[in-house]
């Protein structure tokens, strides 16, 4: 059932253009989710106090544990996409996502709260990862991961705008007016996707669905050596970044006494960002995906242990040292989020809902406790967000060498 056809394989390397909706369409999808995360950082203090959180570091929870969702809902939403096609399952993802906002807008709870955000991400599963599908239903090899380091630069530059949008309806309205801002963008972008957007996966592509839809599709998954490897990367890198997420917002208000300029400090790093994916989607083509995300671990690891060997004290350096350190830190970033999605999903075409899903679920619930047992460290120092970048980024290197041995 799981063999791949040559004819399959024919017809997707043949000559591939850019689609300029398509691509805007699956970048706004995912660009939901960045909203979600990332509008609400400014009013992370209000909401503990709203609800009388002792602990700071709790409110990070408000930023994990969306991650956990997204990592658990790709589970359920993904194998069902390769069954029953990919628009349908997106619909009945954001219906999940209106319900879990209306149970943070309502709750007395924070408990309840951090259901509803998990929930949040459960729902948004569905546009996150059958984006990612319907890209690689449409597009291969070097020219997928061009395609999709846009959707990702779009993606990753939703942060430059959302703290500040956060911030301005926290200013003239309230914390809850951040949700339904969130809501409003995401039914107009389903509308668009309703009215614009093709079913990518046919017919005859599609998998039978049976109670061991999943479990066959996640035995297919693990024969293929490459999407396993990558897969494990995107996991270290996305929680070592994920810790910097969970964190900012309290070490520049906390430790530098910057929360007024909050917005405009995570907005300029973010512009780090998404200048290297689309530097990335520029030369992915000529150089090749794998050479430049080897490239980017290199230089992951090179500058977070720079860091940590130039401030192993754990006296902050000053503001312009540390943002000249983030901003290269993510500069790297931005050639690894987008081509080590690609490199798992390349040999993954034939089952490429399910393997979204595995790829993306197992990389973000690696990535949510790496954030969580991190960001537990961080109260008056930055030094444990560094030593989190170089160990996991030592560990993405690791994985890199031994594929480069294994291919030789």
């Amino acid at each position: 059932m799981y063999s791949i056809e040559l004819n399959y394989i024919c017809t997707m390397q043949n000559k591939q253009t850019f689609k300029f909706e398509f691509v805007a369409l699956m970048a706004s999808l995912m660009s939901i989710v960045a909203l979600s995360i990332d509008a609400l950082l400014p009013a992370l203090p209000e909401i503990g106090t709203v609800f009388n959180v002792k602990n700071p570091n709790d409110n990070q929870l408000l930023v994990t544990m969306i991650f956990l969702g997204l990592g658990f809902g790709q589970l359920i939403f993904g194998p069902l996409s390769d069954s029953f096609g990919r628009k349908p399952i997106v619909y009945i993802g954001f219906s999940l996502f209106v319900f879990a906002t209306l149970i943070c807008v309502t709750t007395k709870s924070f408990e309840m709260m951090i259901f509803g955000r998990v929930l949040q991400g459960v729902g948004l599963a569905s546009p996150r990862t059958l984006s990612i599908a319907m890209i690689r239903d449409s597009y291969s090899g070097n020219y997928m991961a061009k395609v999709l380091s846009i959707v990702v630069m779009v993606f990753i530059l939703v942060p430059v705008i959302a703290p500040t949008l956060g911030q301005f309806l926290l200013n003239f309205y309230n914390w809850e007016s951040i949700f339904y801002v969130n809501l409003a963008f995401g039914v107009v972008v389903m509308f668009w996707f309703w009215r614009r957007q093709d079913e990518t996966l046919s017919d005859k592509n599609r998998i039978k669905f049976t109670p061991m839809l999943f479990f066959n599709g996640a035995k297919e998954f693990i024969k293929h050596k490459n999407a396993v490897a990558f897969t494990l990367v995107s996991g270290f890198i996305t929680g070592s970044f994920m810790v910097y997420l969970s964190t900012a917002q309290q070490i520049f208000e906390q430790q530098y006494n910057l929360g007024d300029k909050f917005p405009y400090i995570f907005a300029s790093l973010a512009i780090a960002v998404g200048l290297a994916t689309f530097l990335n989607s520029r030369y992915v083509v000529k150089f090749g995906m794998w050479r430049i995300a080897y490239l980017g671990t290199i230089a992951y690891c090179a500058i977070s242990v720079l860091y940590v060997v130039l401030f192993w004290s754990g006296i902050n350096p000053s503001f312009e040292v540390l943002i000249t350190f983030f901003a290269l830190q993510f500069f790297a970033i931005g050639f690894l989020f987008g081509n080590l999605r690609s490199l798992a999903m390349q040999p993954l075409g034939h089952i490429a809902g399910i393997g979204a899903a595995i790829n993306g679920f197992v990389s973000t619930v690696m990535a949510v406790p790496i954030a969580n047992y991190i960001g537990s460290f961080v109260f008056d120092s930055v030094l444990p967000l560094f030593i989190g970048f170089s160990v996991f980024g030592l560990f993405s290197l690791l994985i890199f060498l031994r594929l480069k041995v294994l291919h030789k």
